[in-house]
C-alpha cells in the first residue's frame, strides 16, 4: 500500500498541528531535544545513528537524504510530496506513525505542543530553509 500525502491530508495536519512556532524557545527545544539524540544529530558534527542527522530538515522532503537508508514507507511518503515544514513535522512529531504509518521511527511522540513547538524552533538553527 502507497501511502499518499495529499490535500486532504495536509488540511488535517494544518488544522490539527498549527501551533504558532514563532512562540518556540530554542534553548527549551535543545532541551527536549535529548530525547532524540539517541538516535539523531545536529550541528557541524551531525552523523547518521539509527535515524539521519536532522541539519536542513526544514523544508526538505521525507525520504532523501543521501547515505542513510530509509525504510520504504519514508521514501513512498517523499515520493508522495511529504515535506518537512513546520506543521507536518508538528504533526510527525506528534503522532510518527500517524504521517508514516509503516515508518521505522520507534519514537512514541511528543504530547506537548509546546515541546514540539520549542524543539522545532531548535531545528530552524540547523536548516538553511526557514
Amino acid at each position: 500500500m502507497s501511502w499518499k500525502f495529499g490535500p486532504v491530508c495536509a488540511a488535517v495536519i494544518v488544522l490539527t498541528a498549527a501551533p504558532a512556532f514563532a512562540e518556540g524557545d530554542a534553548d527549551k527545544g535543545k532541551k527536549v531535544f535529548n530525547k532524540c539524540k539517541a538516535c539523531h544529530m545536529v550541528g557541524e558534527k551531525a552523523k547518521k545513528r539509527v535515524g539521519p542527522p536532522l541539519n536542513n530538515i526544514i523544508g526538505a522532503k521525507a525520504g532523501v537524504q543521501e547515505n542513510f537508508k530509509y525504510s520504504k514507507a519514508m521514501v513512498e511518503a517523499g515520493e508522495g510530496g511529504l515535506v518537512w515544514d513546520e506543521e507536518t513535522l508538528s504533526a510527525y512529531l506528534l503522532k510518527p506513525k500517524d504521517i508514516v504509518p509503516k515508518g521505522k521511527m520507534a519514537f512514541p511522540g511528543l504530547r506537548k505542543d509546546s515541546d514540539r513547538e520549542n524543539v522545532i524552533v531548535y531545528l530552524k538553527q540547523f536548516s538553511t530553509a526557514q
